[in-house]
């Protein structure tokens, strides 16, 4: 059977680019959330993605306005899967929780109902970030450092997984004649009791359809893809070149291995950002008018609209753009064409900048239509990994990650809904379903179905039989 390449797609609602949401016909109304939620739910379970992918951020402030208006105002990610496990049949249903903030035995209660709810299609990705604002919200101190709050996550995991087990899955016997519920024996406490998580247990849920929900961890640090070698079943890594992701794959399976998995570790996905159309120059257009719409320090029209350039993050003045570029630019007009002379001096940095523009919008410097400071420093401002083409030529570069073996899939992240997401799934998908490497239909019923995932074993079970059998061989 065919390797079938891993599609997840991201719901952010005001689109993943910064300017996603001023796009003309772009959803921007956060209050009509909801609806663009069932679109794009429906949208993506028809094209037969694996699963929808809810991220999380637990603060907000005016600051996220230009730097990631998606996080300004969002639905809690457990109540968006809660909701779409009754809205959707299919497809996988990932939400974000952090284990800093949220209680060990709630999550555990939250999410083993959830993926009944669902038949088994939910899952979690577990992050460890520290925010002073979400702790405040929380009324807690702020978070340590990464050593520490990994630590608690490593336990996290592992108390999580055993709660999720605390009930086996013949412990309800439903004897009516004698009367009998349960198996008490098969009903267990967890007593995990760490350095930075206690809990008793049992859960008061069942075990849930899967088992256990497979574990997502985000993150690129060696500490975060230590976690995700030792115990996360999918890992997402934002990587620059397929050589970077054959790295951090060789790298995660070794520590899978030295932890003594024998599944060699966990799925590797990498987000992308594709901006797709009919032909290679609409799509061109479409980032380019993206890339026009984000606002910057100097913008007339920010300016004219009472926007102040303390406002932006410190990456959009044209002083940063100079030391990307590695040359004193002064204080040219945004809209002005950039010289060759000028483009000639750039240093290494600056010049994969000029050609990621040059690519991704078809302007050429001294050209009919030049590269413009404004284009430049919006892309500087705006750093995603963005695949700008036609349908054939997004699906190749995915096709060619995935054919090198360096990942098994990506988050996919629409700039903006739902005009893109569309997009990707009319003249994206199909063109991979006909290379072989994306599904035409699901075959299973579970994400752990959808994701090549078996069902684990119960771990109290599992630890019994254990101790049994080195007491048998003492």
């Amino acid at each position: 059977m065919t390797r079938q390449l891993i599609l997840g797609a991201v719901f952010r609602a005001l689109g993943a680019f910064p300017s996603g949401w001023r796009y003309p016909g772009a959803h921007n109304d956060p209050l009509r959330d909801p609806a663009v939620l069932r679109r794009t739910a429906r949208a993506a379970e028809a094209a037969k993605f694996d699963y929808l992918f809810f991220g999380e951020w637990l603060a907000t402030g005016p600051d996220l306005e230009f730097r990631d208006p998606d996080l300004l105002a969002r639905m809690d990610p457990l109540s968006a899967i809660s909701y779409l496990a009754g809205v959707t049949r299919r497809i996988g249903l990932i939400a974000t929780a952090n284990t800093g903030y949220y209680d060990l035995f709630t999550l555990a209660r939250q999410t083993a109902s959830i993926d009944r709810l669902s038949g088994g299609r939910a899952g979690i990705n577990l992050v460890t970030g520290a925010d002073p604002r979400a702790a405040a919200n929380h009324g807690r101190d702020p978070l340590g450092g990464a050593e520490p709050r990994y630590d608690e996550a490593d336990e996290y995991v592992r108390a999580l997984r055993m709660l999720w087990d605390s009930w086996e899955d013949d412990a309800f016997l439903r004897d009516r004649a004698p009367g009998r519920l349960i198996d008490p024996e098969r009903l267990h406490r967890t007593d995990a009791v760490g350095a930075h998580v206690r809990v008793a247990g049992p859960l008061t849920a069942p075990r849930p359809v899967q088992g256990h929900l497979p574990i997502v961890h985000a993150g690129g640090s060696a500490r975060a893809r230590r976690l995700a070698g030792e115990l996360a079943d999918v890992s997402i890594v934002a990587v620059a070149s397929i050589a970077d992701a054959q790295s951090v794959r060789a790298e995660t399976s070794a520590r899978a291995a030295a932890a003594g998995r024998t599944d060699g570790g966990p799925r590797i996905v990498t987000p992308i950002l594709p901006v797709v159309a009919g032909t290679t120059e609409e799509a061109q257009a479409v980032y380019d008018t993206l890339l026009g719409l984000v606002p910057l320090a100097g913008d007339r029209a920010a300016q004219a609209a009472g926007i102040q350039s303390v406002d932006f993050p410190g990456n959009r003045t044209i002083r940063a753009l100079s030391g990307i570029v590695g040359v004193p630019l002064g204080t040219p007009e945004l809209d002005a064409e950039v010289p060759l002379r000028v483009a000639r001096r750039f240093s290494e940095g600056g010049q994969r900048l000029l050609e990621a523009v040059q690519t991704r919008t078809g302007r050429r410097i001294g050209g009919e239509h030049p590269v413009t400071y404004r284009r430049l420093l919006a892309a500087h401002a705006a750093p995603a990994g963005a695949v700008v083409g036609s349908g054939s030529e997004v699906a190749d570069q995915l096709e060619a990650w995935f054919g090198s073996g360096a990942v098994d899939g990506f988050n996919i992240l629409p700039p903006f809904l739902p005009a893109q997401f569309d997009a990707f799934t009319a003249l994206v998908v199909p063109e991979l379903q006909r290379r072989g490497i994306a599904r035409t239909e699901y075959e299973g019923t579970t994400l752990r179905d959808h994701l090549g995932l078996p069902r684990p074993a119960n771990l109290h079970v599992a630890d019994a039989g254990r101790a049994r059998a080195q007491g048998i061989s003492a």
